[in-house]
């Protein structure tokens, strides 16, 4: 499996190379070559027919699979031999200000960023007019960019990290050495990493992510199956604790939101909702948040614990 996004860039480069050469391969020797699942490489292949010479989808890559094999069918469309790429206006412009904006990511190894900066003049220089208007754009990245470039370097690089990390389920800064294993998104961007401080694996998200240091140290994490996100970053499991909720209709939106076993409806157009958590006291947090919106019915040790935490809340208001 790719160790992060800019070695899968790269294995999809070298794919379109590799299935030119051989119509009809077979997905299993495919995978075998690259190094990857089948299930893998059938991801890259739903990426593929997104790229092309043309953002308006006349040259994008016709690539399809049946699950055994793979076929190319608009192949050679790709040809390099054929006639030299042109850009409108529009193209061109959005390729300058992404290229612009990704020099300015904080992390991007000095390499990176000088080709990258030797080939943005090129198309500048292409671009002729164009380039005006693109030099009146410009786009900033959240705060989370640079954290992202460092875990980036850091998986790159096999080298361990240090962060100062937010727990929001127990409203603490913490910090702790991590190994990092990968990036992914699902809403927000994550990094998953052996711990540590903790001797497991755990899931941290970018933008909670306080501060950041790259470590000379190697990172050794343990060789361990990447967690399948399939169904969601969060997977209770049966022996979770039972947590019950109650809301109006201003929280209904908990169901949609949260994994659940059910969800009753109630008289007021409210919903009882049953869900299980491996923490249960990180819904003191969702106690708060719901307000007068909804509350915490059992266990009566977790209900009772939300109601001190609300009346701590509406205490440090007085004051």
């Amino acid at each position: 499996m790719a160790a992060n996004a800019i070695d899968q860039t790269r294995r999809l480069l070298s794919l379109v190379t590799y299935l030119r050469e051989r119509p009809g391969a077979r997905v299993d020797e495919v995978a075998r070559a690259f190094g990857i699942t089948p299930d893998e490489l059938i991801s890259d292949l739903h990426v593929l027919p997104m790229c092309g010479t043309s953002f308006r989808g006349g040259d994008l890559l016709d690539i399809d699979t049946d699950g055994e094999h793979i076929w190319w069918h608009n192949a050679e469309a790709s040809d390099s031999t054929g006639e030299p790429l042109r850009l409108a206006a529009d193209e061109a412009t959005a390729l300058l200000v992404a290229a612009r904006a990704v020099a300015t990511l904080p992390g991007l190894r000095a390499g990176d960023r000088e080709a990258l900066l030797r080939a943005t003049a090129k198309l500048e220089t292409a671009a002729g007019e164009n380039a005006g208007a693109s030099s009146r754009l410009s786009v900033t990245f959240e705060s989370e960019g640079g954290v992202f470039a460092d875990v980036d370097r850091a998986i790159a690089e096999r080298r361990r990290l240090w962060l100062r990390y937010y727990s929001p389920a127990r409203d603490e800064l913490t910090e702790r050495e991590v190994d990092p294993v990968r990036l992914f998104v699902l809403g927000h961007t994550y990094m998953e990493a052996w711990c540590r401080l903790s001797e497991a694996r755990r899931t941290f998200r970018l933008d909670r992510v306080a501060e950041i240091r790259l470590l000379d140290e190697p990172a050794d994490p343990p060789s361990v199956t990447p967690r399948d996100l399939s169904e969601g970053l969060v997977q209770p499991s049966a022996d979770d604790p039972e947590v019950v909720v109650e809301v109006g209709p201003g929280g209904r939106w908990v169901a949609e939101y949260y994994p659940h076993d059910s969800a009753e409806e109630l008289p007021d157009g409210g919903l009882r909702i049953t869900l299980r958590t491996p923490d249960p006291a990180s819904l003191r947090r969702l106690a708060l948040r719901l307000g007068q919106d909804g509350r915490i019915t059992a266990p009566s040790e977790l209900a009772d614990s939300a109601r001190r935490a609300a009346q701590a809340a509406l205490a440090a208001y007085d004051h």
